[in-house]
């Protein structure tokens, strides 16, 4: 059975799916607090926002797949892969990180990307550390000369897509990851697992998601 968890990053043509998943992922979430010390009362600590989350993790691209560690076979090659990424951060447009079978799945900002090419004993794989940042929408507003003349610009978002269908019947030759990239569903396979974690799709479909049966009925959320 396939490992739920693939760590992805997406934008548009540019997609890695990270072949070795990370032994560990680490996930900051910080909160906006300001230390004050104010006279004759000491320090005085000023509540601000929720900062946006930070996700940090190391893992390596493998010259050659390895069935031990790999989690696909299709394996990219370790500079085209970096190549991509360097393409995703420098484009400096959000992106989107996606951790299967978990809530895991904002746009983010590449900020920091790491490199060693090679290790000793490891001739060809490239090691990195990549750290992401959750980006979050502004909204810019521009003050005119006279009093009355304000105006508010909102940063442009991307037009929604039509909403997907509720229900799916399962036809011969299906899977979760076809139906998921599937244009009328999510037209993205990746998102299979999302499928599968609803309450209903899990007790009718069981502990194993690639089995499922021609006559099934999905929801689709």
């Amino acid at each position: 059975m396939a490992n739920p968890l693939q760590f992805w990053l997406m934008r548009g043509v540019d997609r890695v799916r990270f072949p070795v998943n990370p032994e560990s992922l680490s996930i900051r979430s910080p909160f906006g607090y300001e230390d004050v010390t104010v006279s004759r009362a000491g320090e005085v600590t000023v509540i601000g926002d929720r900062l946006p989350k930070e996700f940090t993790f190391s893992s390596f691209f493998p010259r050659e797949y390895n069935p031990t560690y790999c989690e696909y076979s299709n394996i990219p090659k370790p500079w085209d892969a970096i190549e991509t990424l360097e393409r995703l951060r420098d484009n400096r447009k959000p992106i989107r990180f996606t951790v299967t079978g978990t809530p895991i799945s904002y746009r983010v900002l590449i900020r920091d990307l790491d490199i060693e090419p090679e290790r000793a004993g490891s001739p060809g794989d490239i090691y990195f550390t990549i750290s992401l940042k959750v980006y979050t929408d502004v909204t810019i507003r521009k003050v005119g000369e006279t009093k009355n003349s304000t105006t508010t610009t909102k940063a442009k978002r991307p037009s929604s897509k039509s909403p997907a269908p509720k229900t799916y019947t399962v036809k011969s030759g299906d899977s979760l990851w076809k139906i998921a990239a599937k244009p009328s569903i999510y037209n993205n396979g990746a998102r299979w697992a999302t499928i599968y974690n609803h309450p209903k799709n899990k007790a009718l479909i069981g502990k194993n998601p690639d089995l499922i049966r021609p006559g099934q009925k999905l929801v689709i959320p």
